[in-house]
């Protein structure tokens, strides 16, 4: 089993130090947090639930890209980011348990409400 997580880890080319350096930026790991309680979120309403300028979130989702953390996908002249689901297990449980610490402290249990007030419970975007 650790061969075949080392296999991802290879195709991936993701290792603990970029991982961790992703991470240790306040904004791309408020992204995560969110990103981990919903399927796919668009830049727009990571910027307004965080309360970021656009130029500044892109450039910090580019750079959870560039390490592997998050995919995308375009619609129209929208971009969604989503957890990449081809993460190696062992990021996927660091990720899930910071969020667990963290999702009662500020900014996160902020950036969780603001969310939702501007989801109705659907997942559909509020970008218009």
């Amino acid at each position: 089993m650790i061969y075949a997580e080392y296999d991802i880890y290879q195709k991936m080319n993701i290792n603990p130090d970029s991982v961790f350096s992703g991470l240790a930026n306040s904004t791309r790991l408020r992204c995560i947090v969110l990103l981990l309680k919903h399927r796919e979120l668009c830049v727009c309403e990571l910027t307004q639930a965080i309360g970021a300028a656009q130029p500044s979130m892109s450039r910090n989702l580019a750079q959870l890209r560039e390490v592997g953390l998050v995919s995308d996908r375009r619609e129209g002249q929208w971009i969604y980011y989503r957890i990449n689901p081809d993460l190696p297990e062992w990021v996927l449980k660091v990720l899930k348990a910071t969020a667990l610490g963290s999702e009662n402290t500020e900014p996160y249990r902020s950036d969780k409400s603001v969310l939702a007030g501007m989801l109705d419970g659907s997942e559909s975007s509020r970008c218009a």
